[in-house]
């Protein structure tokens, strides 16, 4: 039976190249909204970011979310982020 390939993410936070399923995607959908893309299936572009929220103030510092979704994010979205990051960090324990 031959292998399949499993895909590589970097994330924007730390940027260590992890396989998709273990990072989340934030994603900016062509209405402009920024949010959690739990399934990786959502139309827009995308960010890969660790499920930690150390990743997310690292990128937030570089604006390296904004450079890979092309556009400006708001305290409240980032602060928003963060929030769906610690409790996603508290259920996995």
């Amino acid at each position: 039976m031959k292998q399949r390939k499993i895909p590589m993410r970097s994330c924007v936070g730390c940027y260590e190249s992890k396989p998709k399923k273990e990072l989340i995607r934030i994603v900016r959908s062509p209405e402009g909204v920024i949010s959690l893309d739990p399934v990786g299936k959502k139309a827009g572009r995308g960010a890969y970011i660790c499920p930690n929220p150390d990743c997310l103030r690292k990128a937030r510092k570089a604006k390296r979310l904004e450079k890979s979704l092309e556009c400006e994010i708001g305290a409240e979205v980032y602060e928003a982020l963060e929030r769906e990051l610690e409790s996603k960090e508290e259920l996995n324990g």
